[in-house]
This record gives structure tokens, C-alpha cells and sequence, in this order.
């Protein structure tokens, strides 16, 4: 168990519904003013984080629009107050030194909320049509590795010579560095064992994609294991979240989104086509019917309020500490959720501390 807090954050709508794309309560919408207005309305409501997922094309559709991850972290930065700020960074796309200079410029617009997340890319076409090339699954890793280790050094104020087989940095010194914390955190996505061993070396927090709580505790332990120079590693969870006064209600809410889901089969096709087969997200997330990306329901936080609630708590017992939210219609379920559920995980969280205090005593 964790003895962090509880955080709740909400995936960004960077290339607009997390559910399905035709659903007449949620039109498609992946614009700035929407994403803006998303986020505000998430800090005003108590919300903890909000993470951008990085996309030069969109994965599903390339006619779609799709929000551009660092410019609107950047601008999300000057306008918000409390919430933190987690942009998804591929390292094919962006230089260590000129990546390592644009966080650091984000955490210090966004006074210490910002962070990056690590992922290795899936989506072949963003990096091909590029002229990049997209290398094979392990030799990304082995890439992000390399990358992550200069902009983790150039990000905590080092001078950095440095010399590996894909770059070769000779004394670079970047200013100014945070002026709040050591550097932004680092968040590593991935559940490979080319991932695993990476967020053990030189993550701060792993980001599980949705899915059931015995697996997650698994995966949490495998990583938990490992040994580590900093500090313990922490946990995050995606999922999409249905939560209704019944349980009865909730079914019916998932079953009208998965059968609206359905009708993006063809998104879903050209998806799979441009998808490495090894990454493990993908592999998992077609283990069974499910609504939402990153796993999405398959965490199994669909239900009554109450059901859901204890569901958050269980996850929370086996070590997850911020749970990155997705819903459909995406504005009113994210305000019924901190309506409904985080009183209610607050309020359980506070109980079952008692005892430990008057043991305390």
C-alpha cells in the first residue's frame, strides 16, 4: 500500500472523445479552446493533474485534428494556478538538449507542476512519413534510455559531457534550471520488460494502463522489486470511469458506449495497421471488450458510485497513487466524478486512518 495521498487526474482530449468519435453527446472536438477549458474547469473542480498525450499526426485518423502536446502544456501553464502539468514526450521527435530546455522552461512558467512522460512511440506512420524511421520495439527502448539519461542530467542543472551511441553531448549546460524542485518529475510509460527496467532506472512514477486489479498488482510488485538508487517509485493508473447511482445505470451507460464504439471499427483498423505488434498496451487492451484508450474500462470502474469508489480504494491498497481519468460525455462525467466520487474516497481514506492514529497515541 501506498501511504501517498490519492490524486486524480484527466487525460487531455488532444484528438477529442476517449470513447467514441460519433457519439451525438460529445461531438468531436479537439481544439486549443476546448483542451483550455477542459483543464481550468478540472483545477477549479479539484482535479490533480492532467496529462497531454504527444501526437504530431492523429493515431486513429490523419484528417482529424490533433493538439499539438508542448505548445498547449505551455500555454496551460500561464493560465493555471494548482493543477500539474505531464506532457508526453516520444524521443525521436525532439532532441535531449532541445527537449531537456523546453521542460525547463515549462516547470518555471508553471512555478514546479510540470512533468514528462515517457513513451517509445507505437504509432509507425508519425515517425516514417517523417523520414525518421521507426526502429524495432527493444531498439526504442534502447534509444529512450540513452535520451532520458541526457535529459534527466541537463534537466537537474548538470554540465554534461556525455557520449553514447546515439548522441554526443560535450559540456552542455543548460540555465536557468527549476527554481522549485530538483527538476521536473518523470512519468515512464510501457509495461514491456524493456519498459520495466527503465522506469526502474530512471522513472519517478510508471503509468499502468487500465486494467484489472490483480494484474496491476502484479505489475506494481514486479517493478516494486527492483532495485533503485532514488527514491521508491510511485504509481499511476489510467481509466475510464462510468459511474451512475446504480449499478444498473452504469451497465447501461457502458453498454450504449461500447455499441457507439463499435461504429469506429474502421478507425479502430487503420490503428492496428499502424501499430507495432509488440507493444504490450495494445496486446492488452484486446483482451477483452472495453471502452476507452489506454486500457480504459478494463480497470473496472463501472458501477455505483459507491462500487466505484471502493474499486479506487482497493487500487489505492495495492499502490497506486494518481488515477489519470477519462469519461464520456467527457465535461459533465468529470464533474459528476468529483461530485459523487472523490467525497466519498476522501471521506473512506480519512476513516480508515483512524485507527491508525489512536494506534499512534
Amino acid at each position: 500500500m501506498t501511504t501517498r495521498p490519492l490524486r486524480f487526474g484527466i487525460w487531455a482530449l488532444v484528438h477529442g472523445s476517449r470513447a467514441a468519435y460519433q457519439d451525438p453527446e460529445e461531438p468531436y472536438d479537439a481544439s486549443w479552446e476546448r483542451n483550455r477549458d477542459l483543464v481550468l474547469k478540472a483545477e477549479a473542480l479539484g482535479y490533480d493533474s492532467t496529462l497531454i498525450a504527444q501526437h504530431t499526426i492523429n493515431p486513429h485518423q490523419e484528417d482529424l485534428d490533433q493538439l499539438e502536446a508542448w505548445s498547449a502544456a505551455a500555454a496551460i501553464a500561464a493560465l493555471t494556478s494548482r493543477i500539474e502539468i505531464i506532457a508526453a514526450i516520444k524521443p525521436y521527435l525532439y532532441h535531449p538538449v532541445v527537449l531537456a530546455k523546453l521542460a525547463l522552461g515549462i516547470e518555471n512558467i508553471s512555478r514546479g507542476r510540470f512533468a514528462i512522460n515517457l513513451v517509445n512511440a507505437w504509432n509507425r506512420p508519425e515517425l516514417d512519413k517523417a523520414g525518421i524511421g521507426f526502429a524495432e520495439h527493444d531498439a526504442r527502448y534502447a534509444y529512450g534510455r540513452e535520451w532520458i539519461t541526457v535529459v534527466s542530467r541537463l534537466m537537474q542543472g548538470e554540465r554534461l559531457t556525455y557520449k553514447g551511441e546515439h548522441f554526443d553531448v560535450r559540456d552542455y549546460l543548460l540555465r536557468p534550471i527549476s527554481l522549485y524542485r530538483d527538476r521536473p518529475l518523470i512519468y515512464v510509460g510501457g509495461e514491456s520488460e524493456p519498459a520495466r527496467a527503465l522506469v526502474a532506472d530512471h522513472g519517478d512514477v510508471w503509468f499502468i494502463n487500465g486494467q484489472p486489479l490483480e494484474d496491476v498488482a502484479g505489475l506494481i510488485a514486479d517493478v516494486a522489486a527492483r532495485p533503485r538508487t532514488a527514491a521508491p517509485l510511485r504509481f499511476g493508473l489510467s481509466a475510464f470511469v462510468i459511474a451512475r447511482e446504480t449499478q444498473a445505470e452504469a451497465e447501461a451507460a457502458y453498454e450504449r458506449l461500447l455499441e457507439l464504439s463499435r461504429r469506429d471499427a474502421p478507425i479502430k483498423a487503420i490503428q492496428k495497421q499502424n501499430t507495432d505488434p509488440k507493444v504490450v498496451m495494445m496486446q492488452t487492451m484486446q483482451k477483452s471488450a472495453r471502452v476507452g484508450s489506454n486500457g480504459g474500462t478494463a480497470a473496472g470502474l463501472v458501477g455505483s458510485y459507491d462500487q466505484v469508489a471502493a474499486r479506487i480504494q482497493a487500487f489505492h491498497q495495492a499502490g497506486i497513487e494518481l488515477f489519470m481519468l477519462q469519461f464520456q460525455p467527457f465535461e459533465a462525467e468529470m464533474e459528476r466524478f468529483a461530485k459523487e466520487i472523490i467525497p466519498r474516497v476522501r471521506a473512506t481514506s480519512v476513516a480508515n486512518q483512524k485507527p491508525l492514529l489512536a494506534s499512534a497515541r
